[in-house]
């Protein structure tokens, strides 16, 4: 059973498939990722694992941290995460033990959720598609500004959700339901179809697909 894990994404390239066919892909490195604490229906109302992935310098990390990681006997980890598990599967798991892409399985479908690139503070043409204006007939000062926002009368202001200028990128998306085309587990490598979100070298999380 394959469970959620974290991994960086290296980044596109292409592979060929048994009957010929290019097809692009993403390269994930997926783990391997550490369980640092397990948590449980008694004590914490819920069960999850909790899980580490990444290196991290021992003076970055708060001292309260630092107990939290020696308390699971691991080093200090960059991204920490939880993942939901069920209370029957919660006993197959230990505090420290390492976890691998190897539950991943070629032709297995996946979500990828990840952080899309932050384009900064965008205006309407290229954060919306808006067309450009007309630099001719009397035209001299609004080349790429939106049109008119809203009726004088009714209903006398800005429709919540009206497609504007403003910050571009930065947020949290999950692509859903990618094919996995190869998985090299020597190398803590899964290549999926298609593209995820973030630039590369993010942070990204690979999970089961939730599409059934």
């Amino acid at each position: 059973m394959s469970l959620e894990l974290i991994g960086r994404k290296l980044g596109m390239t292409q592979i060929f498939t048994e009957s010929g066919d290019r097809v692009p892909v993403t390269v994930i490195e997926a783990g391997p990722c550490t369980v640092v604490q397990k948590k449980t229906g008694d004590r914490d109302g819920y069960t999850a694992l909790q899980i580490g992935y990444g290196a991290k310098r021992a003076k970055l990390v708060p001292k309260a941290m630092q107990g939290h990681f020696a308390k699971a006997n691991t080093a200090p980890k960059r991204v920490l995460v939880e993942v939901r598990v069920g209370a029957s599967d919660l006993d197959g798991y230990q505090v420290g033990q390492e976890l691998t892409c190897e539950g991943f399985k070629v032709g297995q479908r996946v979500d990828v959720i990840g952080t899309t690139i932050g384009r900064g503070f965008s205006g309407v043409v290229r954060r919306h598609g808006f067309p450009t204006r007309s630099v001719s007939h009397g035209n001299h000062e609004s080349f790429r500004h939106g049109g008119s926002m809203s009726a004088g009368t009714f209903p006398g202001r800005i429709r919540p959700g009206l497609r504007m200028a403003g910050q571009m990128g930065n947020a949290r998306r999950t692509q859903l339901n990618l094919k996995v085309e190869r998985v090299e587990p020597e190398k803590n490598l899964i290549y999926v179809r298609g593209a995820v979100p973030g630039h590369p070298n993010a942070f990204v999380r690979i999970r089961p697909t939730v599409k059934g």
